[in-house]
């Protein structure tokens, strides 16, 4: 997932299937193992992985994929590059970045992220699109609260470009000065590999069907629903092959087809998915984690719980926080700290690659999301309150 042509200049880092499968490998096959047996155990602990995979696939997965497959689509059906645009205009760089971020999932964040990686966008671009991103919880609220979406959403989109533009002014020339503009190795498609690859792309057509339909509320139960599971399941093993032979810190060549672009960085982000979804589904299952005690007796705390819910790595969690706005039981403020201040699925390759910007671009985002949230909280607490 490289949006800067200085990879080309280093053709000895080139990974190929042969020599993607290094010291990561043998740890990444024992956690798909270890995943497998979890998702396979009888009782409620398989009960609660299976869920978790199910949901990490279905809700967030294949909206990641088709993200990604729309950007990687449009790149080689109409020659545009979005490192190219980024690279000839500097100056357009925070207000693109927060566009795409702003846009629902988590796919136009994950690859400015990536672009920061190889060099090619400034820090406040980074900024930019992880304060505009809600992620994937933005395709619920558009879902059943439209109302409230239409102001969210453009609201987070001009709060990430004043905020990279903040960040621009007083970091550019550490940018500029710190070796930030470095490249990273790319990961070469092999024939072995393609087999994986169109297998994974089939079950995502199914699977955003299925995720489409689960963000409308619609339930299915029965056959239909046992087909959903092996649908998310088998996706996730595939998806966990491939992320078990591509190391962490490679990206994805430009000059591939869209399908294994997409895929590689879908099952790459998706790994990190799952822990979260695992972690969290974990505590609330086995270690009785409340968070609705906790927001119906937090008060004026509400908005700051919500925007620390947001440094959370994931969707998961924001979606959760979505899901009690829409039920009523947070403000539209804790909704507003929580979208500006999650950085949804493009957080998890920030900390893969650069855990220090990762950490910065989340503290950064965290000052907006204090003030915009208060704001409303203090001037207007009942606004677009369910």
């Amino acid at each position: 997932m490289t949006f800067s042509d200085a990879n080309k200049t280093r053709p000895n880092d080139n990974l190929t299937l042969g020599n993607a499968l290094g010291p990561f490998r043998t740890k990444r096959l024992f956690l798909t193992v270890l995943l497998l047996a979890l998702a396979v155990f009888p009782g409620a602990l398989g009960e609660t992985t299976r869920s978790a995979l199910e949901d990490a696939y279905i809700g967030v997965s294949v909206f990641v994929a088709m993200t990604l497959m729309l950007f990687y689509g449009a790149e080689k059906l109409l020659g545009f590059n979005i490192g190219g645009v980024f690279r000839r205009a500097p100056w357009a760089q925070v207000p693109l970045a927060s566009l795409m971020g702003a846009m629902p999932g988590c796919g136009g964040a994950v690859i400015v992220v990536a672009a920061y990686s190889s060099g090619t966008v400034s820090m406040g671009a980074v900024v930019a699109t992880l304060t505009a991103t809600m992620g994937d919880a933005a395709f619920l609220l558009i879902a059943k609260r439209p109302d409230a979406a239409a102001i969210l959403l453009p609201l987070s989109f001009c709060v990430g470009i004043v905020s990279g533009y903040i960040i621009d002014i007083f970091d550019k020339n550490k940018y500029e000065s710190s070796g930030e503009m470095k490249t990273v190795p790319i990961i070469n498609v092999t024939k072995p590999r393609g087999l994986a690859y169109i297998s994974y792309g089939i079950l995502i057509i199914p699977g955003l069907f299925f995720g489409i339909t689960g963000l409308m509320q619609i339930e299915y139960d029965g056959v239909i629903a046992k087909i959903i599971t092996m649908i998310a399941l088998l996706g996730i093993f595939i998806g966990m092959m491939i992320w078990s032979a591509s190391p962490v810190r490679a990206m994805t060549n430009p000059e591939n087809t869209p399908l294994p672009r997409m895929v590689e960085e879908t099952s790459f982000i998706t790994a990190w998915v799952i822990l979260a979804f695992l972690l969290f589904e974990y505590l609330t299952a086995f270690a009785g984690l409340d968070l609705q005690a906790w927001f119906a007796a937090a008060g004026i705390m509400l908005p700051l719980i919500a925007i620390l819910i947001g440094f959370i790595p994931g969707c998961g969690p924001q979606v959760l926080v979505t899901t009690f706005y829409i039920n009523g039981l947070i403000p539209f403020a804790a909704l507003i700290g929580n979208s500006i201040a999650n950085d949804g699925d493009a957080l998890f390759p920030a900390i893969a690659l650069n855990p220090r910007v990762a950490f910065l671009a989340t503290i950064y985002s965290a000052i907006p999301a204090f003030i915009v949230a208060y704001s409303f909280y203090l001037l207007a607490p009942n606004y677009l309150t369910p």
